[in-house]
């Protein structure tokens, strides 16, 4: 009977191999731990928000617009939770894909005026800041990219025959992924010249002067 037992399990096992049940789950914990990891990075650029603002604040005030631009994003995002369902929801990723995009564009808003302040461009503390925010961006892009990866490599073994009967008679079901437009643009970190502030036409300076 034992025999019996263990040869039926055997059989099992080899049939749920065949079927691609290994690889459905291997391949979903595999998105599990890069999700994580994208979330992290995320979470790691909007703690480092507050301080960028409070710096470009104390030397550009006047910018209100573009400062209001970045809190009112990251509070959007902050509003999405980014828990392990979100992902099998095309709607709710595509709420946290469109928020994080927001946020990106809001950044890079924030850095482009910087521009016209020398004083802030040459802060100690806000040069320590930008460091920061253009590592982590760059850590989420590989983060983002190693998500998708995973997500493709899960959809195909969903989608393909026969371990998509294995898919569909366990309930595993496809992924919504980043999309290939947005990856391109959202996966550039923000960039900011530290260069010299470049002089203004002679003809301009005299009329400034009057």
């Amino acid at each position: 009977m034992r025999k019996l037992l263990a040869a039926l399990a055997a059989l099992v096992t080899l049939s749920l191999t065949g079927c691609g049940y290994n690889a459905l789950q291997s391949t979903d914990e595999q998105i599990k731990s890069s999700w994580s990891e994208v979330v992290n990075q995320y979470q790691r650029r909007s703690d480092l928000i507050p301080n960028l603002v409070n710096t470009v604040r104390g030397f550009a005030a006047q910018e209100k617009e573009v400062l209001l631009g970045v809190t009112n994003a990251r509070a959007k995002v902050g509003s999405i939770q980014a828990t392990p369902e979100l992902i099998n929801s095309p709607e709710a990723f595509a709420k946290f894909q469109a928020a994080q995009g927001e946020l990106s564009g809001a950044l890079s808003r924030l850095l482009v005026v910087s521009e016209n302040y020398p004083q802030l461009k040459s802060d100690a503390n806000f040069r320590d800041l930008q460091a920061q925010l253009e590592g982590t961006e760059n850590r989420i892009a590989v983060a983002r990219n190693r998500y998708i990866k995973s997500v493709q490599e899960y959809n195909v073994t969903v989608r393909s025959f026969p371990s998509n009967l294995t898919a569909m008679a366990f309930g595993y079901k496809a992924k919504p992924n980043f999309t290939v437009e947005n990856e391109k643009e959202i996966s550039k970190p923000p960039k900011v010249d530290f260069g010299p502030v470049p002089a203004k036409p002679q003809g301009e300076a005299q009329g400034a002067a009057k």
